[in-house]
Protein backbone atom coordinates (compact mmCIF):
# COMPACT_ATOMS: atom_id res chain seq x y z
CA UNK A 1 0.00 0.00 0.00
CA UNK A 2 1.20 3.14 -1.02
CA UNK A 3 1.62 5.50 1.76
CA UNK A 4 1.45 9.09 0.10
CA UNK A 5 -2.60 10.09 0.52
CA UNK A 6 -3.71 11.35 -2.53
CA UNK A 7 -3.79 15.00 -3.65
CA UNK A 8 -6.59 16.79 -0.95
CA UNK A 9 -10.04 16.96 -2.60
CA UNK A 10 -13.38 17.96 -1.19
CA UNK A 11 -14.34 14.70 0.32
CA UNK A 12 -17.83 16.23 1.71
CA UNK A 13 -18.64 16.69 -2.11
CA UNK A 14 -17.86 13.32 -3.71
CA UNK A 15 -19.94 11.96 -0.50
CA UNK A 16 -23.10 14.29 -1.08
CA UNK A 17 -22.86 13.52 -4.82
CA UNK A 18 -22.47 9.74 -3.87
CA UNK A 19 -25.30 9.71 -2.23
CA UNK A 20 -27.70 11.50 -4.56
CA UNK A 21 -26.90 9.69 -7.15
CA UNK A 22 -27.63 6.26 -5.11
CA UNK A 23 -30.78 7.43 -3.34
CA UNK A 24 -31.82 8.46 -6.63
CA UNK A 25 -31.19 5.48 -8.34
CA UNK A 26 -32.98 3.34 -5.24
CA UNK A 27 -35.57 5.45 -6.28
CA UNK A 28 -35.85 5.10 -10.06
CA UNK A 29 -35.52 1.25 -9.68
CA UNK A 30 -38.25 1.14 -7.70
CA UNK A 31 -40.38 2.77 -9.57
CA UNK A 32 -39.40 0.15 -12.40
CA UNK A 33 -37.10 1.65 -13.99
CA UNK A 34 -34.52 -0.67 -15.11
CA UNK A 35 -30.59 -0.63 -16.78
CA UNK A 36 -27.88 1.09 -15.68
CA UNK A 37 -27.43 3.09 -19.11
CA UNK A 38 -30.65 4.78 -18.46
CA UNK A 39 -29.57 5.90 -14.51
CA UNK A 40 -27.35 8.49 -14.69
CA UNK A 41 -26.47 11.28 -17.36
CA UNK A 42 -23.19 12.04 -18.97
CA UNK A 43 -22.64 14.82 -16.05
CA UNK A 44 -23.61 11.78 -13.40
CA UNK A 45 -21.39 9.05 -15.06
CA UNK A 46 -18.66 11.82 -15.52
CA UNK A 47 -18.22 12.25 -11.68
CA UNK A 48 -18.60 8.45 -10.97
CA UNK A 49 -15.60 7.96 -13.55
CA UNK A 50 -13.59 10.71 -11.29
CA UNK A 51 -13.67 8.40 -8.33
CA UNK A 52 -13.39 5.15 -10.20
CA UNK A 53 -16.58 4.07 -10.40
CA UNK A 54 -19.27 3.22 -12.89
CA UNK A 55 -22.84 3.90 -12.96
CA UNK A 56 -23.40 -0.17 -13.59
CA UNK A 57 -21.94 -0.50 -10.26
CA UNK A 58 -23.96 2.19 -8.26
CA UNK A 59 -26.93 0.60 -10.66
CA UNK A 60 -26.08 -2.59 -8.93
CA UNK A 61 -25.96 -1.40 -5.16
CA UNK A 62 -29.15 0.44 -5.99
CA UNK A 63 -30.78 -2.74 -7.38
CA UNK A 64 -29.92 -4.80 -4.23
CA UNK A 65 -31.29 -2.40 -1.91
CA UNK A 66 -34.13 -1.81 -3.45
CA UNK A 67 -34.51 -5.93 -4.10
CA UNK A 68 -32.94 -7.20 -0.64
CA UNK A 69 -32.44 -3.99 1.58
CA UNK A 70 -28.76 -4.19 1.69
CA UNK A 71 -26.27 -3.10 1.09
CA UNK A 72 -27.11 -0.07 2.69
CA UNK A 73 -25.51 3.47 1.34
CA UNK A 74 -23.02 3.65 4.81
CA UNK A 75 -21.68 0.17 3.09
CA UNK A 76 -21.98 1.44 -0.63
CA UNK A 77 -20.11 4.07 0.12
CA UNK A 78 -17.74 2.96 2.16
CA UNK A 79 -16.54 0.62 -1.07
CA UNK A 80 -16.76 3.12 -2.89
CA UNK A 81 -13.91 5.11 -1.13
CA UNK A 82 -11.49 2.15 -0.55
CA UNK A 83 -12.17 1.78 -4.49
CA UNK A 84 -11.73 6.04 -5.17
CA UNK A 85 -8.78 6.18 -3.01
CA UNK A 86 -6.86 3.09 -4.94
CA UNK A 87 -8.53 4.75 -7.77
CA UNK A 88 -6.16 7.72 -6.51
CA UNK A 89 -3.35 6.39 -4.84
CA UNK A 90 -2.50 3.77 -7.15
CA UNK A 91 -3.95 4.71 -10.52
CA UNK A 92 -3.09 8.56 -10.28
CA UNK A 93 -6.69 8.92 -11.22
CA UNK A 94 -6.65 7.32 -14.99
CA UNK A 95 -8.61 4.57 -15.51
CA UNK A 96 -6.76 1.22 -16.00
CA UNK A 97 -5.95 0.21 -19.64
CA UNK A 98 -6.50 -3.53 -18.81
CA UNK A 99 -9.82 -5.44 -20.46
CA UNK A 100 -12.22 -7.03 -17.42
CA UNK A 101 -11.72 -9.82 -15.79
CA UNK A 102 -13.62 -12.94 -17.57
CA UNK A 103 -15.94 -14.75 -15.46
CA UNK A 104 -14.28 -18.04 -16.30
CA UNK A 105 -11.34 -16.37 -14.19
CA UNK A 106 -12.70 -16.58 -11.10
CA UNK A 107 -12.42 -19.76 -9.07
CA UNK A 108 -16.02 -21.93 -8.57
CA UNK A 109 -18.48 -20.67 -6.16
CA UNK A 110 -18.09 -24.16 -3.59
CA UNK A 111 -14.31 -23.60 -3.98
CA UNK A 112 -12.60 -23.14 -0.24
CA UNK A 113 -9.55 -22.74 1.22
CA UNK A 114 -8.57 -23.79 4.64
CA UNK A 115 -11.95 -25.26 4.88
CA UNK A 116 -13.52 -21.11 3.70
CA UNK A 117 -15.60 -21.13 0.87
CA UNK A 118 -16.36 -18.70 -1.12
CA UNK A 119 -12.93 -16.78 -0.35
CA UNK A 120 -10.70 -18.33 -3.22
CA UNK A 121 -13.58 -16.41 -5.54
CA UNK A 122 -13.95 -13.26 -3.17
CA UNK A 123 -10.30 -12.38 -3.60
CA UNK A 124 -9.79 -12.19 -6.93
CA UNK A 125 -12.90 -10.38 -7.29
CA UNK A 126 -11.93 -7.96 -4.51
CA UNK A 127 -8.93 -7.30 -6.45
CA UNK A 128 -11.01 -6.68 -9.36
CA UNK A 129 -12.68 -4.37 -8.24
CA UNK A 130 -10.27 -2.21 -6.62
CA UNK A 131 -8.49 -2.21 -10.26
CA UNK A 132 -11.49 -1.03 -12.11
CA UNK A 133 -11.61 -4.66 -13.73
CA UNK A 134 -15.26 -5.76 -12.71
CA UNK A 135 -16.99 -7.07 -15.92
CA UNK A 136 -20.78 -5.27 -15.84
CA UNK A 137 -22.29 -8.82 -15.25
CA UNK A 138 -20.36 -8.56 -11.57
CA UNK A 139 -20.90 -7.22 -8.68
CA UNK A 140 -18.91 -6.96 -5.68
CA UNK A 141 -21.11 -6.96 -2.74
CA UNK A 142 -23.26 -9.72 -3.98
CA UNK A 143 -25.77 -11.51 -2.14
CA UNK A 144 -23.29 -14.16 -2.21
CA UNK A 145 -20.55 -12.21 -1.21
CA UNK A 146 -22.44 -10.06 1.71
CA UNK A 147 -23.53 -13.99 2.57
CA UNK A 148 -19.92 -14.84 3.22
CA UNK A 149 -19.07 -11.30 5.18
CA UNK A 150 -22.51 -12.05 7.07
CA UNK A 151 -21.33 -15.31 8.41
CA UNK A 152 -18.16 -14.55 8.92
CA UNK A 153 -18.16 -10.85 10.39
CA UNK A 154 -16.23 -8.95 8.33
CA UNK A 155 -17.11 -5.99 6.45
CA UNK A 156 -16.83 -5.85 3.00
CA UNK A 157 -15.03 -2.64 2.74
CA UNK A 158 -12.47 -3.59 5.10
CA UNK A 159 -11.87 -7.05 3.09
CA UNK A 160 -11.02 -4.93 0.16
CA UNK A 161 -8.39 -2.68 2.29
CA UNK A 162 -6.79 -5.78 3.25
CA UNK A 163 -6.91 -6.98 -0.59
CA UNK A 164 -5.11 -3.92 -1.58
CA UNK A 165 -2.21 -4.37 1.52
CA UNK A 166 -2.15 -7.56 0.83
CA UNK A 167 -0.55 -6.69 -2.96
CA UNK A 168 -1.10 -9.88 -4.55
CA UNK A 169 -0.76 -12.07 -1.59
CA UNK A 170 -4.02 -14.24 -1.22
CA UNK A 171 -2.38 -16.19 1.72
CA UNK A 172 -2.05 -13.00 3.56
CA UNK A 173 -5.50 -12.15 3.05
CA UNK A 174 -6.63 -15.80 3.71
CA UNK A 175 -4.61 -15.61 7.24
CA UNK A 176 -6.55 -12.46 7.71
CA UNK A 177 -10.02 -13.96 7.08
CA UNK A 178 -9.19 -16.82 9.84
CA UNK A 179 -7.93 -14.11 12.44
CA UNK A 180 -10.36 -11.67 12.00
CA UNK A 181 -14.08 -13.59 11.63
CA UNK A 182 -16.05 -13.68 14.84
Amino acid sequence: MVATPPQQIDTHAWKAQFRHLWQTAVEKYRAGQRGASTFFNAGESGFLASIGCTGQELYDFAEDMANYGEPTLETAMAIANVRREYFQIVEGGRATAKPPIAMSELPPKSDAVDGIEWLPRLIPKARAKLEGRLPSELMYGCGGDRGFFAKHGLDPAEFLQQVWKAQGNDRAVVDWVKKNRK
